[in-house]
């Protein structure tokens, strides 16, 4: 009876992209074959987008300070999920996998969590920004394939991660090849100029839990730093109250505070800047405000996850933050 129900099930799932229309058919540079590539889960596209760019293909753990990667240029599409249901990291990825390799795609790069090298390597690829998706920093897997070889080969870097009762899912293939760099002619229409987005989730301070439960992570917009300093300056912060008033409600609740720099100065010196003011705000919460310090942990990215461009003073001002990331409710 068990056996007819898991195949029931195993039935459902196979049917059920196609009853969701969850295909993608990539574009393609140079000779690289499509890719048909179905997501056998229930769950929903979060994000898609195709366009000629650059990608740094990951192709070894995070070691001596960076994540060995490939440089490759050509149509990059780049697509996430998420998936409801209580499947693991390995569960979401096994399937994913199997597919890739039937479609003639060899494994390059295959970690989980710790052997990729954990926040380091989570901050050192190209991520699809929350709330679309969302990488537990305890809990991922990641995926680099290739498929063919010299001209003809194309590649997809595959990562997936849980938080709760949801699974993410995301899926970057490029396809290398000559590209057209020619610059479009501006539009000279009024308001067509372009604007800088800024996709990290900031909020109010009233606003801070909802956006952290709902988005994973929340920039702590008031914090004051004085210019390539790690102490935090005297003064009322309504983020930290709302976080602290958040992380209190339950002994379970854990976040990790992430500080990012702008791109001046050297990269290691920079993540030490920023992990230096992500301790300070983590010492603030405990002296000022009483969280227990079990429930926070501090890091630093640097430069490596830009929110705008570093090319203005306005770009490198949003760059310079500190975030929360949740990893726990329970």
């Amino acid at each position: 009876m068990r056996r007819r129900a898991r195949q029931a099930r195993a039935l459902t799932l196979t049917l059920l992209p196609a009853l969701l229309g969850m295909t993608l058919l990539a574009p393609i540079c140079g000779q690289a074959a499509p890719l048909s590539f179905e997501i056998p889960f229930a769950g929903r596209q979060t994000h898609s987008d195709t366009r000629i760019d650059s990608f740094a293909l990951p192709t070894a753990p995070f070691a001596k300070g960076k994540v060995p990667s490939l440089a490759l240029e050509g149509n990059v599409t780049r697509l996430s999920w998420q998936v409801s249901g209580q499947m693991t990291t390995l569960q979401l990825l096994a399937p994913l996998r199997e597919q890739l390799e039937g479609m003639g795609f060899t494994p390059v790069l295959q970690c989980d969590t710790d052997a990729c090298g954990g926040f380091d390597f989570r901050f050192g690829v190209d991520v699809i920004q929350a709330p679309d998706m969302n990488v537990d920093l305890f809990d991922f897997r990641a995926l680099t394939a290739q498929r063919g070889t010299g001209e003809d080969a194309d590649y997809v870097f595959l990562l997936v991660s849980r938080a709760g009762s949801v699974g993410y899912v995301q899926l970057v293939h490029i396809t290398p090849g000559q590209v057209d760099l020619t610059v479009p002619e501006a539009d000279d229409a009024p308001g067509s100029e372009a604007v800088p987005g800024v996709t990290m989730p900031r909020a109010e301070a009233s606003d801070i839990a909802a956006t952290l439960t709902a988005s994973g992570r929340v920039v702590l917009g008031d914090l004051i730093f004085a210019t390539g300093s790690s102490e935090l300056a005297e003064a009322p912060y309504p983020s930290l109250s709302a976080l602290a008033d958040f992380l209190k409600v339950s002994a379970g609740r854990r976040v990790v505070l992430v500080g990012h720099t702008d791109t001046e100065g050297g990269l290691e010196s920079n993540i030490a800047l920023s992990k230096r003011r992500a301790r300070a705000v983590m010492e603030r919460l405990t002296r000022r405000y009483d969280v227990p310090a079990s429930q926070m942990s501090a890091e630093g990215a640097g430069y490596l996850a830009p929110m705008a461009s570093n090319e203005t003073e306005a770009g490198r001002e949003t760059n310079r933050r500190v975030e929360a990331v949740l990893l726990s409710l329970s």
